[in-house]
């Protein structure tokens, strides 16, 4: 067994124009100034990381995880949730989410396809030159307005849908599997992977490709009332990267899982800062630390009601609480009898050594 890293903070709710969040040198000094040991970048945040110098020059790729480690920190991983999210857009969507755009290519679906797929691939060869071996993300949608049956869909629609999405992210996958990192979708609301089976009809219609790998964050999970701890039995093997997010679902008689069109503050699930929601993390750091994983615990802070510092300032020491330090020894092996095999025999009554 191997002990999760961490705690490790995913820096894309924090970052902004004022010191110390406008520049990644500062930001670095603020996260570790809280016990932080890694950060997660947000690939598209300019005023932290460049990434088409990233892909383009592993010397530039060393100077910022110099710049983490000159405060004791490493890089976690790369994030382009902004841009995958634009890889698979349906029109309904398309003003709603130009701004994750560049500014030439907005207006233009085509372009803007092409550009998110280009910043993907990029950011993967960027993870390469920095060393790591996974890449967080999001799918993007094109079934997400049907995702409820009323109007009835018409038959075959979500196949074709999951066919598409498929056909965009093959090629990335593959540069994925030429990098040698793992892409890590988030199963998120609004993504066409939001859930387990989501997951598994895009898993097929790549191949079972070996680079199409989860995110976990449990958050989303108890938003949709879906069993995170059943998620992580059934999918750890495809894990590759950990959000440590809380979340709390208290429906009522006038709102559920759908929240009444309400804002975050007034729904019935709301992500919360960890220690304040419904999350049971000490049940997901068990299976993390029984399952031998070896990746990050990443703070993802989104909190309606607390102060982001706080929720940062708190996160560090509540992940740190949780990270089970596993043991090289099984607590019995003080009595162990040392037998061999033909003891094994004569003690199964099967007669000596054969």
């Amino acid at each position: 067994m191997r002990t999760i890293k961490g705690p490790g903070i995913f820096l894309a709710q924090f970052a902004g124009d004022a010191a110390p969040f406008d520049s990644f040198d500062a930001i670095c000094g603020w996260a570790a100034s809280f016990g932080y040991k890694g950060v997660q970048i947000p690939s598209w945040d300019a005023r932290l990381f460049d990434l088409a110098k990233a892909s383009e020059s592993k010397d530039y790729c060393d100077e910022i995880a110099g710049v983490a480690a000159g405060h004791g920190l490493a890089i976690t991983e790369l994030s382009t949730h902004l841009q995958g999210q634009l890889v698979a857009v349906h029109p309904a969507y398309d003003s709603a989410f130009d701004g994750f755009a560049a500014p030439e290519v907005r207006g233009n679906p085509t372009a803007r396809q092409e550009w998110a797929v280009d910043q993907v691939k990029r950011a993967l060869t960027a993870s390469r030159h920095l060393g790591l071996s996974a890449h967080p993300t999001f799918s993007g949608a094109l079934a997400w307005p049907y995702l409820y049956p009323w109007p009835q869909r018409p038959a075959g629609l979500v196949e074709t849908a999951f066919d598409e999405l498929a056909r965009r992210w093959r090629p990335i996958l593959d540069h994925a599997e030429e990098m040698g990192v793992d892409v890590a979708y988030e199963i998120h609301p609004g993504e066409d992977l939001h859930d387990g089976v989501t997951y598994e009809m895009f898993l097929e219609r790549v191949d079972g490709h070996p680079r199409a790998n989860l995110l976990y964050d449990p958050s989303h999970f108890v938003l949709q009332q879906l069993d995170y701890l059943d998620y992580l039995d059934i999918y750890m093997e495809r894990v590759r990267a950990f959000h440590v997010k809380d979340a709390e679902f208290n429906p009522t008689g006038r709102q559920g899982v759908y929240g009444g069109y309400q804002n975050w503050v007034d729904r019935a699930g709301r992500f919360r800062s960890l220690g304040d929601g419904q999350v049971d993390f000490g049940a997901i750091f068990s299976k993390f630390a029984a399952s031998d994983y070896d990746g990050w615990a990443v703070l993802e802070w989104e909190c309606a009601l607390k102060h982001p510092e706080d929720g940062a300032r708190e996160g560090a020491g509540f992940i740190a609480a949780h990270i089970i330090r596993v043991t090289e020894h099984a607590f019995d092996d003080f009595a162990a009898g040392g037998t061999d095999e033909a003891a094994n025999r004569t003690i199964l009554g099967l007669g000596g050594a054969r």
